[in-house]
C-alpha cells in the first residue's frame, strides 16, 4: 500500500511539473537561440521582438510556479489509468528528446533536399510592378538584385533584349541541381520566408556550367556573376540561363533567408 501511494505521489509529480518544465526548457531554447544570433533560422526577422518576449514571460512564469509553494490536497487521489500513464511519460519522453536534440545538434539552414521537395520558383512573383520596376532599374539597381529580383524577371520574360546591360552581380545562393540537365545546370537558389521555416519557399537563377558538380557540389554556397543568354543545354527547357564568368565558393552568409 506504501508503494502504491508512493508511486501515486511520483506521477502526481510528473503530471504537475511536465508542462511547466517544457514550457521553461523550450523558453531557454528560444533564448538561446536569439541571443546567439540563430533564431533567424526559424522565424522572421519581424517576429523574433515578439517571440523574446513571450518567452522571457514563459521563463518567469515557470520559476515562478516552481517557487510557488505547492498544496497537498491530492494526496489521496488514486493512480491514474495505464493507458493516461503511458500517454503522459511517452509525451515527456518526446519533449525531453526534443529538447535534448535542440541542444545537441547546431541549427542549420534549409538545403538542397528541402528544395528539391519544394518546386523551384513556384512562388516567384507575377507582378507586373515588380516586373516594370525591374524593367527601369539603371545598372547601380541591377546590381543589387538578389535572387528573389532575377527569379521574377525570369518568369516574366525570356527576351534576350530586356537583358542587355544587365548582368547578374555577385549574386549569391547555395547549389541544388536542375531537376533536367543535373550535369550542366544548378541553381542558385534561397529559400523565401513569409512567416517562419515552414513556409519556406525556394528561388532560383539557373546557372550554365557543365561539369560544375565537381567544382561546387550541391548545398555549397557561392556568388556567381554573369550575363544571361539562351540555354545551350538540349535537355533543358529552361530559356534563359546565366552564363557565369566567375564563380566563387563563399561562406553561409549569417542570414541564409529572403524576407
Amino acid at each position: 500500500m506504501r508503494e502504491q501511494t508512493s508511486r501515486g505521489a511520483l506521477w502526481r509529480g510528473v503530471q504537475r511539473w511536465r508542462g511547466v518544465v517544457i514550457i521553461g526548457v523550450m523558453a531557454a531554447i528560444t533564448l538561446w537561440l536569439a541571443a546567439s544570433g540563430q533564431l533567424v533560422l526559424y522565424i522572421h526577422p519581424r517576429y523574433i521582438l515578439f517571440t523574446v518576449i513571450m518567452a522571457i514571460i514563459a521563463v518567469v512564469a515557470a520559476v515562478a510556479a516552481v517557487a510557488t509553494p505547492r498544496r497537498h490536497d491530492d494526496e489521496g487521489l488514486p493512480l491514474p489509468a495505464r493507458r493516461s500513464r503511458a500517454v503522459g511519460l511517452a509525451a515527456a519522453g518526446l519533449a525531453a528528446a526534443f529538447t535534448l536534440g535542440m541542444v545537441v545538434i547546431p541549427p542549420a539552414t534549409l538545403s538542397t533536399a528541402t528544395a528539391e521537395q519544394r518546386e523551384i520558383n513556384a512562388t516567384a512573383s507575377d507582378d507586373a510592378e515588380t516586373f516594370a520596376a525591374a524593367s527601369a532599374a539603371d545598372a547601380a539597381t541591377v546590381a543589387t538584385f538578389t535572387v528573389r529580383e532575377w527569379s521574377t524577371v525570369l518568369r516574366q520574360t525570356s527576351d534576350l533584349a530586356f537583358f542587355d546591360g544587365k548582368p547578374a552581380t555577385a549574386l549569391l545562393g547555395f547549389v541544388t541541381p536542375d531537376a533536367d540537365d543535373p550535369e550542366s545546370i544548378f541553381y542558385i537558389s534561397r529559400f523565401s520566408v513569409t512567416c517562419c521555416a515552414v513556409d519556406a519557399q525556394p528561388l532560383g537563377v539557373p546557372v550554365y556550367l557543365p561539369g560544375w558538380a565537381e567544382l561546387y557540389p550541391p548545398d555549397t554556397w557561392v556568388q556567381v556573376t554573369g550575363a544571361f543568354d539562351s540555354n545551350p543545354s538540349r535537355s533543358s527547357p529552361t530559356p534563359i540561363v546565366l552564363v557565369p564568368e566567375r564563380v566563387e565558393a563563399v561562406d553561409q552568409p549569417s542570414e541564409p533567408y529572403l524576407f
